[in-house]
């Protein structure tokens, strides 16, 4: 267990890659995006490029591009919110204004793209549409899922999970890097 409650309530972790206790939540983070993971070892090497920001899979006929992204759950019993870092599928058109813009702090835009994480408390996340909002002093861009997709993970982003249901989220994401 990676928690411990203080008097004043404040959650703390121990976290697993780093060693250090930390009194906020952390976001829990998708290092690479489900259509990387799926690919071989061998595809990886030949079809893929991943950093930390950034991913193209280059397929015989096509270039599938990826980008870095945040998503903030709001979550109902606490003054805290849930922070995740996820990845989006964005069209040629809108990954090549991204990575041209990538170090230009004033550069704000709004993408379409589809979440590519699958994210364990849900059932398939893949696919999910969203809007990417870049943001200026080239912090990540924020996703906001599209509030008419008829999917849970949907619902509770607009509507908020529980504390509880965060700490589990939490713990468990941690239980699994540790």
């Amino acid at each position: 267990m990676f928690w411990k409650r203080k008097k004043r309530e404040t959650a703390e972790f121990k976290c697993p890659e780093c060693g250090k206790v930390h009194s906020e939540w952390p976001a829990l983070t998708f290092k690479s995006l489900a259509n990387y993971d799926f690919l071989s070892d061998k595809e990886k090497t030949e079809l893929g490029k991943l950093d930390s920001d950034f991913c193209e899979i280059h397929y015989e006929d096509q270039i599938h591009r990826f980008v870095r992204v945040t998503l903030t759950q709001k979550v109902n019993d606490t003054c805290e919110n849930l922070d995740y870092g996820l990845w989006v599928s964005l069209s040629e058109k809108s990954y090549s204004d991204y990575k041209s813009n990538f170090d230009n702090e004033k550069h704000e835009t709004g993408y379409f793209g589809w979440l590519c994480n699958i994210i364990p408390e849900y059932r398939d996340t893949m696919s999910i549409p969203c809007n990417v909002m870049t943001k200026t002093g080239n912090n990540r861009p924020e996703i906001f899922p599209h509030q008419d997709f008829d999917h849970p993970f949907v619902k509770d982003y607009y509507d908020g999970i529980t504390k509880v249901e965060a700490e589990k989220r939490i713990n468990e994401m941690l239980k699994n890097v540790g």
